[in-house]
């Protein structure tokens, strides 16, 4: 098991379980036939990350009183995160369902998550107090509060208790047009804006891409289409000002840059905005300019989103990274280069391996 050091980084999250087809089969062609489960959710995949990197971590969660509730704590726990405070109850297990994608055939994802054990969870079951002891940030993400009413009440609960408690709170929109369905008056972009801007005053980090900053705060970064292979880099800093300017609690803003070239091939970095600064950084640099990973043979990139911010909690907590943002940014962003190499959710890459590719080692040459 890793070694951790420093405080407990805490997550509240859904995590699920995920079945795929093998190989890169539709599900037509695989059934009937041979399906894959593995578990994952996205505060669960930062949760395991930072504990497979040196952070202590902790997952608050709500699951079934099953042998598939338990297999899922096993999954997370193994790697050393704290699963104390898991709520344990009648019900079911969320699933997802996963095609991935190979060149110009997108991944598709299939949800079925009504009625999981903590959709039918209140937020006041959770021990939010014993959960937030001795720990010094808290993070979760805008696909919780879209699974149900409960659960957005659950979140919004969560990072009011962790403000209090004095923790950084960092929040990773990730908007799922998928979800947002547990409340019939609204849009499920509407419902979505109307509840993460109750969540945002409470939040000291927001992470998130163009999509999100477009659906759910209606901040658009110019002339940029996400689906042509093409970002206007240029306009992503005063999309994070806009946000800072709505949200003044907010301290950085961290956007992933996806280029999608094909669903094998994408290219991919982040900026981080410094709001006290107001100072940008890019990662990954080619000398002082920006330069994409090119990523050309992408194995899985379902988590690749929270591998990233898993490593920019990280590195924005390390002794040695948290002194410069352009190596906290770097850092956050080779990690997640690496998860895009691993098939599954869970981002099995180390600090040293992270730091590896970060310094320029990326040429995947075995090492003997």
């Amino acid at each position: 098991m890793v070694k951790t050091r420093g405080k407990t980084l805490v997550t509240f999250g859904e995590i699920m379980g995920r079945i795929e087809p093998e190989g890169l089969m539709r599900f037509s062609q695989g059934m009937p036939g041979h399906l894959s489960i593995s578990f994952s959710g996205a505060e669960a995949n930062v949760a395991v990350s930072n504990q497979m990197m040196g952070r202590p971590a902790r997952f608050i969660s709500a699951l079934p009183s099953n042998g598939l509730g338990e297999a899922c704590l096993d999954s997370v726990r193994r790697y050393g995160v704290d699963t104390s405070f898991v709520r344990i109850g009648e019900g079911r297990l969320g699933l997802y369902f996963v095609e991935t994608g190979a060149n110009q055939r997108p991944s598709s994802v299939i949800y079925d998550r009504e009625h999981s054990v903590i959709a039918e969870t209140p937020g006041d079951s959770y021990d939010w107090e014993g959960g937030f002891r001795e720990a010094e940030w808290f993070h979760i993400s805008g696909i919780t509060p879209a699974v149900s009413e409960f659960a957005a009440e659950a979140s919004l609960q969560a990072v009011k208790a962790a403000q209090a408690a004095g923790l950084t709170v960092s929040c990773d929109l990730n908007y799922r047009k998928k979800l947002w369905k547990w409340n019939s008056e609204f849009t499920h972009r509407e419902l979505a804006e109307k509840t993460m801007r109750a969540i945002l005053p409470y939040v000291d980090i927001v992470v998130g891409n163009e999509e999100d900053a477009w659906d759910i705060l209606r901040i658009k970064a110019g002339d940029t289409d996400v689906n042509s292979g093409r970002l206007n880099i240029e306009r992503y800093p005063h999309v994070a000002a806009q946000i800072i300017k709505q949200f003044p609690n907010v301290k950085k803003v961290a956007i992933t840059l996806r280029e999608s070239i094909s669903a094998s091939h994408n290219n991919w970095g982040a900026m981080l905005y410094d709001g006290e600064t107001k100072i940008p950084f890019f990662a990954p640099l080619a000398g002082e300019k920006y330069t994409p990973y090119k990523i050309k043979n992408i194995v899985d990139r379902v988590g690749g989103g929270d591998a990233f911010s898993a490593g920019l909690i990280f590195a924005l907590t390390d002794d040695e990274l948290s002194g410069n943002l352009q190596d906290a940014l770097a850092y956050g962003v080779a990690a997640s280069c690496l998860c895009h190499s691993i098939q599954g959710d869970f981002n099995y890459s180390s600090r040293d391996e992270v730091l590896s590719l970060m310094k320029g080692n990326g040429s995947g040459r075995v090492k003997r």
